[in-house]
């Protein structure tokens, strides 16, 4: 009965724009807080439109927002421990990691401000400042950079960190940042928190290296694939390789069993020669030797042998050559789909 009571007594507008924000909520498969702190209202505006067509934004009251998320339930009332200060709500159909990329894509830098806290160090850079010799080399240096007049101009020698992360920015500080067009901060909706599917992510959780994420990917993908050639286990990515590997065990079995194949009647062949002028170089004799092989010498015959010997080798390892040859392959095609999946999810 309270229940009811406290609800007639809320006014007509307010029970609209909770009635409104449900709607909203309820109409997007993840929905989450976002932090406005210390953004215009004309640069909201700009990433209110920015977000047009992917994800929506909608500033409201904390109180009436925390009301909205509790009236869906479905655990969305666990993203009111996240509404407090300066908020806005935001829905997407897109997953919460694509989410989390996309806002932090489109943050852009921005000067601070006297009074502000630093989100990072901040560091003059070594190079020539563009401006002319004068007082400002004393503020340079007041505020910790390494700076000096040289070749008519005033110079920053080397990288001067003068603030670290987390410390008050001061007038001068501000000033001379704005004066070499320094901005040291990024601007954009920080999101504290996203739900979807019934799990509640936080941006630890979210934050993704695109680069190492596909790398992992690439790697699982010519692990398994090496262990399915090995285990002799055919699929469409490992046929190819399981038959040419085959293939040359075939071709080296049949060298050493001396299997007289069309296939390897050419090494047959070299092998034999190779051998008897090997044969014919051991022999004191030459005149007991054919005609063609009278002239064969002892450096002609180990040449002779260490190709033979290299044929040899080259038929034992064909099928190694063969399997790196496929796998470069289809490192090609395991990169096409690893970009699709990763295109598809972000």
């Amino acid at each position: 009965m309270s229940a009811e009571r406290k609800t007639e007594t809320i006014p007509q507008w307010k029970q609209e724009e909770v009635a409104d924000v449900v709607e909203m909520i309820e109409s997007y498969d993840s929905v989450g807080i976002v932090d406005i702190t210390g953004i215009p209202s004309r640069q909201l505006q700009e990433m209110r439109r920015d977000l047009y067509g992917t994800a929506e934004l909608r500033v409201s009251r904390n109180t009436l927002i925390e009301r909205a998320l509790e009236e869906v339930d479905e655990g969305l009332e666990d993203l009111t421990d996240y509404v407090s200060g300066q908020v806005g709500l935001i829905g997407t159909n897109d997953n919460p990691f694509g989410l989390y990329q996309q806002l932090e894509a489109s943050k852009t830098p921005a000067p601070i401000n006297a009074g502000e806290v630093a989100p990072n160090d901040i560091v003059i850079p070594e190079g020539d400042t563009g401006v002319d010799p004068g007082p400002f080399v004393g503020d340079l240096q007041q505020v910790g950079a390494d700076a000096r007049i040289q070749d008519g101009s005033i110079q920053v020698l080397s990288d001067s960190t003068v603030l670290d992360a987390g410390e008050e920015v001061s007038d001068d500080l501000a000033n001379v940042l704005s004066e070499l067009g320094i901005e040291p901060k990024e601007v954009g909706l920080d999101l504290r928190a996203v739900h979807a599917d019934g799990v509640l992510f936080e941006p630890e959780e979210l934050e993704l290296d695109v680069e190492e994420y596909r790398a992992d990917i690439e790697a699982a993908a010519a692990r398994g694939r090496n262990l399915a050639v090995n285990a002799s286990y055919p699929t469409t990515q490992t046929a190819p390789t399981l038959l040419q590997k085959a293939r040359g065990d075939a071709k080296s079995l049949a060298l050493q069993g001396a299997i007289e194949s069309p296939g390897v009647m050419d090494d047959l062949v070299s092998k034999a020669d190779g051998q008897v002028r090997a044969l014919a170089a051991q022999v004191d004799d030459p005149e007991a030797l054919p005609e063609e092989l009278q002239d064969v010498d002892q450096p002609a015959a180990d040449a002779q042998a260490d190709d033979q010997t290299e044929t040899d080798d080259d038929a034992d390892e064909s099928d190694d050559e063969e399997a790196e040859a496929e796998e470069a392959d289809d490192d090609d095609d395991d990169d096409e789909d690893v970009g699709d999946a990763m295109g598809a999810m972000f």
